[in-house]
């Protein structure tokens, strides 16, 4: 690739081995770019989007696709033609204080929060997590890959994990983005009231359009758009349209609701007013509609006391009840996994044992409660974790021993109290690291997430869960592991494939076909919080009606109109592309 008249600080590399490095990230897909450049600064990246943007009719391939660590299932970080991957310069976390009861800039709320960090998205997640625990403080969203994912990553696919049960996904936490857009300039946004909304729609330039644009036409199809809406906890599936338009009362809850006067079409009988939040659509957009340069995030104080209740099923029979069971009792994190990962553990318990601390002899003490159950009645075919958190520490515990006492009267299950941190640590690795150990000891198979990230409601259970293992179980031959998170009834199905075989490579386009279609028929979401990538935007009509998918495309059109960013996700996805990239071998 010629990059004559760009002129950056960062560095642009085309070799073999960097190349190679980029075609991967943790999806099924291999994807070879032309370049891969690192960005020294915001200013390289407005250079780099106003040169594709002048060079684009020259050469109509040319694009602009961000990447983080690369940990991404979907695809969602490849491209055939520019990477630009901010984990080498864009690494800085620029802000971390802790909230002092003032109020912000805006002068409207006091901040509900406990604290904020400015970061940039190359800043790998651990290295956040450190500098926030020093202010006793956190970001709730993080993700099972933590602790190799980075904040781009995070951001830019609306990450969710074990807290999300209690404290959502990574869209609740952002307050404010810088983004540069298609125009080549650096724009922030932020939650707008009316006034400050009218403002920005009265710019005469990209800016000003945009907001006028995307207002528009959110109001002329609300009700199209409300009715699309997934009836789930989690949903990265699509741009965000449903939250964009907020109500005043979230904004400013002193301030009369019909003062404004400005009501959303569908709700001016109740004289509801709404602004503005730009964010709620860059999060989890892929870096579809423009390229983040660094994000403003509110963290929260974990609760002081934590008590774990590990629950092993010998059949998967009564898991939808027994889910829907334990969340009465509200826990702040409810996971599971299943026979075929603890079986992965124990093969691989050295390097387990590594990432825990405290003397060998005493750690593998930790796991007699497994071995005492496997001599007794075999491997539990799911091992549940459900964490009880309070400030106070009676109250967490009161509520395990409640949740406790009701599941035990369901046959085939055993508890388990969880009684120091070693222990409670051994569970969380064997959740958090399941695909990763999938993912490098398969052996001749290959991980392969495709049904990865199904999610409907958890009333819906006990009727989903048996219909999937039967959709499943018509591939004979076809292992699987099952991990996730059990109390959002979202959970992340990975079979282990051997492409060299022809039935597994047909097996997925056909097994996606079927799972898809069985979680809309339940209004479920074919993505919680894995986002679409390569691997699930040509099934997102399984999802949307025809009408949202055009509304997808024209939000697609405003922000980013010479398809400048991470094409082929979101929108203009195939099938046939998706398969053909595919690592068939």
């Amino acid at each position: 690739m010629n990059f004559e008249g760009l002129q950056i600080e960062g560095d642009i590399m085309a070799d073999e081995a960097t190349l190679v490095k980029y075609s991967r990230d943790a999806s099924i897909f291999l994807v070879r770019p032309e370049a891969v450049v690192f960005p020294k600064n915001s200013d390289d990246i407005k250079k780099l989007v106003k040169w594709v943007s002048e060079n684009k009719s020259a050469y109509p391939e040319l694009s602009l696709t961000a990447r983080a660590a690369g940990t991404d299932m979907t695809g969602g970080p490849l491209n055939e033609s520019i990477i630009l991957d901010t984990t080498k310069y864009l690494n800085q976390i620029l802000e971390l204080k802790l909230a002092r009861g003032t109020l912000p800039s805006n002068g409207r709320v006091p901040l509900a929060s406990d604290g904020y960090a400015v970061t940039e998205p190359g800043v790998y997640y651990k290295d956040f997590e450190a500098e926030t625990k020093k202010k006793g403080l956190l970001l709730p969203s993080y993700p099972a890959s933590k602790d190799i994912a980075a904040m781009g990553g995070i951001i830019n696919n609306n990450a969710g994990g074990e807290k999300s049960l209690l404290y959502g996904k990574t869209e609740k936490y952002v307050q404010e983005l810088t983004m540069v857009l298609s125009d080549g300039n650096e724009h922030e946004f932020k939650s707008l009231n009316i006034q400050e909304l009218e403002a920005k729609k009265a710019q005469q330039n990209f800016e000003g359009q945009i907001y006028r644009q995307m207002h528009e036409l959110i109001e002329q199809n609300h009700d199209a758009i409300q009715k699309a809406k997934p009836d789930v906890s989690k949903n990265s599936a699509g741009y965000n349209l449903w939250d964009v338009l907020v109500p005043m009362e979230e904004i400013d809850p002193v301030r009369s609701r019909a003062r404004d006067g400005i009501a959303s079409p569908s709700d001016r009988g109740a004289a509801t007013s709404y602004g503005m939040n730009l964010t709620k659509l860059f999060v989890g957009a892929q870096g579809t509609l423009g390229i983040m340069t660094k994000a403003k995030l509110e963290l929260i104080k974990p609760k002081k006391y934590s008590k774990l209740l590990v629950i092993f099923l010998k059949d998967l029979a009564p898991l939808g009840k027994l889910v829907n069971e334990v969340l009465r009792f509200k826990p702040e994190s409810f996971e599971c996994y299943d026979d075929q990962t603890l079986k992965i553990a124990v093969e691989y318990l050295p390097q387990l044992i590594k990432q825990l601390k405290g003397g060998i002899f005493s750690i593998l003490l930790k796991f007699i409660p497994e071995l005492k159950m496997a001599l007794i009645g075999g491997i539990p075919k799911l091992v549940l974790i459900a964490e009880f958190t309070s400030d106070e520490e009676y109250d967490a515990f009161s509520r395990l021993a409640e949740a406790e006492a009701e599941i035990i009267k369901f046959s085939g299950v055993q508890t388990h109290r969880v009684t120091d941190t070693v222990e409670s640590d051994k569970y969380w690795i064997i959740r958090r690291e399941s695909f990763n150990m999938l993912r490098h000891h398969a052996g001749v198979k290959h991980t392969a997430p495709f049904i990865d990230d199904t999610i409907v409601h958890p009333s819906q259970l006990p009727e989903f869960l048996p219909k999937l293992n039967k959709l499943i179980s018509q591939y004979e031959g076809l292992t699987y592991t099952i991990a996730g998170h059990a109390g959002d009834a979202n959970f992340h199905v990975i079979p282990l494939m051997d492409f060299r075989d022809e039935a597994n490579r047909k097996a997925i386009p056909e097994l996606s076909e079927k799972v898809y279609d069985l979680v809309a028929s339940m209004h479920g979401s074919i993505t919680a919080e894995h986002n679409d990538g390569i691997i699930r935007t040509p099934y997102l009509p399984k999802m949307y009606l025809p009408e949202m998918i055009e509304l997808f495309k024209r939000t697609k059109q405003i922000f980013d109109p010479q398809n400048i960013f991470n094409p082929g996700k979101k929108v203009g996805g195939s099938l046939q592309y998706s398969l053909n990239h595919i690592i068939w071998r």
